[in-house]
C-alpha cells in the first residue's frame, strides 16, 4: 500500500516552527512521508497565527496553494488562529478539519478519513483546558534548532490575544528540556534557539501551578552544561524578567551567545500603562545599559507597536526619541492592528490607518539606521560565523554570535559550519563582507 504524504505550512512565531515540527514527526512515526509544501501532498497541515491581521489572510493564501497542488487533498488547520475563530477556519473553501489548542499534538488521532468534508469539522477545547505542557523542538527545518521550553501567558496585555490562543503560563520540566537539548545536539546542529511565549516566566508547572520549579537563570545555567551544543539563543524575553544575574551569567557562559531580544512596545509610559505592560521605559534603559556594561558589542533587538489607541504624535514622538537615544541594534516593527476580545479593542482614540502606516515607516527607517550603526561598530571584530544552508545568487550568508549578517561567495561545503572570521566592510545589499581567519571551528 502506498504510502500517504503529507505537507505543512507554518504562519507566525519560532514557537509554530517547533510545534510544527513535532506535528511533523507524530505524522512519520504513524507511516506518512513528510513532502515539501510546493508538492502534491494527501494532506496539509496549516500552523496558523493569530497576532496579526495579515495572518488571517495569509491563511487563505495558503489554504488555495494547497489545493491548485491537489484539489482532493484534506487540509487541517492548527494553532492560534484555529483556537481563537475555529468556525472562521472551517467555513474557509478546502479546509477539513480544525484542531484548537489542546487537540493539535493529537492530529493523526483525528485523521481517519481523508474524504473531504463540506465543511470543516472543529475539534477545539475552552482555553483553560490548556493546562498541559507539550514539549516540542525543530529540527530538519533550519540550520539551527527552536526548542520550546515554555508555553501561555499570565500576563493581561490589552492588545494580546495570545492568553486566549495558548492558555496560562506553564512550563516544561528542567529533565525534558535537557534531554531535547541533548537529543539536537546529537544531529549536527550547531545552534539552538530557546523558545516560548514568555520564557523569562520559565519554571511555572502544569495545570495552573503558579509556583516556580526552576527560574530562567537555573535552565540557562543547566542549559549551557549540556555537550555537544556550540551555541545556544534566547529568542525573546520580557525586561521585567530579564535580571542582572542572566545578564551577567550570559556574558561569561560557553555557548549563550550576546545577543537579546526585548519587547518593549511603546517607548512612552502613558501608552505602556495603556497596554498593561509590567514595566515603564526607565527599566527598559536600564536593561540595554546593563547589557552594554557586560557585553558592549551585544546585538539587542527591540520590538515596538505603533498605532496604538490614544497614542498622539508626542506619544510616538517619545517613542521615537527614546528609541533614537538609546543603544539598541534593530526594530521589529508592528502596525497595531484591532483583535477580537482584547480591551484595546474598545479604546477610544482610534488612530487612522494611515498615520498607523506612517509611524511605522519612520520606525522602520529607524531600524535601518540603527542596524547599519551596529554592524559599522563591529568592523574589523574578530568573530564566529555559522552559515546557512541557501545558495541566494552566488552567495552563502550566515550570522554571527552578536547576529551580524555576514556573506562570502556560495561553497557548499560551508553550510551548517563555524568559521572564525573578521569583519571587514558593509555590502550594498546591508550584509557585511569577511575574511577568514583561516581556522575551522
Amino acid at each position: 500500500m502506498e504510502r500517504k504524504k503529507v505537507a505543512f505550512y507554518t504562519l507566525g512565531c519560532k514557537l509554530n516552527f517547533s510545534e510544527t515540527s513535532t506535528i511533523a514527526r507524530s505524522f512519520q512515526d504513524e507511516g506518512f512521508d513528510r513532502v515539501e509544501f510546493e508538492d502534491a501532498a494527501d494532506i496539509y497541515v496549516i500552523n496558523t497565527c493569530s497576532v496579526t491581521e495579515n495572518a488571517d489572510k495569509q491563511f487563505k493564501h495558503v489554504v488555495r496553494q494547497a489545493m491548485k497542488r491537489n484539489d482532493k487533498a484534506f487540509v487541517a488547520a492548527v494553532g492560534c488562529y484555529a483556537q481563537l475563530k475555529p468556525e472562521e477556519l472551517a467555513a474557509v473553501d478546502g479546509v477539513d478539519l480544525v484542531l484548537g489548542a489542546t487537540e493539535k499534538f493529537k492530529i493523526t488521532d483525528y485523521i481517519n478519513d481523508l474524504s473531504k468534508n463540506d465543511m470543516g469539522e472543529v475539534h477545539s477545547c475552552e482555553i483553560v483546558e490548556a493546562d498541559f505542557y507539550v514539549g516540542s523542538y525543530s529540527i530538519g527545518d533550519r540550520t539551527r534548532a527552536f526548542l520550546k521550553v515554555q508555553d501561555g501567558c499570565d500576563y493581561k496585555c490589552t492588545y494580546c490575544t495570545i492568553p486566549l490562543a495558548r492558555g496560562i503560563s506553564r512550563s516544561d520540566t528542567m529533565q525534558n528540556v535537557l534531554k531535547n537539548a541533548a537529543e539536537i545536539s546529537q544531529q549536527n546542529i550547531k545552534e539552538i534557539v530557546l523558545t516560548g511565549v514568555n520564557i523569562g516566566d520559565y519554571g511555572k508547572g502544569e495545570f495552573g501551578n503558579k509556583k516556580h520549579e526552576h527560574t530562567f537563570l537555573e535552565l540557562v545555567q543547566e542549559l549551557d552544561k549540556v555537550d555537544g551544543i556550540e551555541r545556544l539563543r534566547i529568542s525573546s524575553i520580557e525586561p521585567n524578567l530579564l535580571k542582572n544575574e542572566t545578564i551577567d551569567f550570559v556574558s561569561k557562559s560557553r555557548t549563550f551567545v550576546p545577543h537579546f531580544h526585548i519587547p518593549l512596545q511603546s517607548g512612552s509610559n502613558d501608552i505602556l500603562k495603556k497596554m498593561k505592560r509590567r514595566y515603564l521605559r526607565e527599566l527598559y534603559s536600564d536593561r540595554v545599559a546593563k547589557i552594554r556594561e557586560v557585553m558592549p558589542h551585544a546585538c539587542i533587538g527591540v520590538d515596538v507597536i505603533v498605532g496604538f489607541p490614544g497614542e498622539t504624535d508626542e506619544h510616538f514622538l517619545e517613542t521615537y526619541h527614546f528609541l533614537n537615544d538609546l543603544d539598541i541594534s534593530y526594530l521589529h516593527v508592528f502596525t497595531y492592528s484591532e483583535r477580537d476580545n482584547t480591551e484595546a479593542a474598545e479604546f477610544e482614540g482610534v488612530v487612522p490607518a494611515n498615520v498607523r502606516a506612517k509611524r511605522s515607516k519612520m520606525l522602520r527607517g529607524l531600524s535601518v539606521k540603527k542596524r547599519r550603526a551596529f554592524y559599522e561598530s563591529q568592523l574589523g571584530s574578530h568573530r564566529t560565523v555559522l552559515f546557512e544552508g541557501e545558495n541566494k545568487e552566488g552567495y552563502i550568508y550566515g550570522f554571527t554570535e552578536n547576529y551580524v549578517k555576514v556573506k562570502t561567495p556560495w561553497n557548499p561545503e560551508l553550510v551548517n559550519t563555524l568559521h572564525e572570521i573578521t569583519l571587514t566592510k558593509i555590502d550594498d545589499d546591508g550584509s557585511v563582507r569577511m575574511e577568514f581567519a583561516g581556522v575551522t571551528v
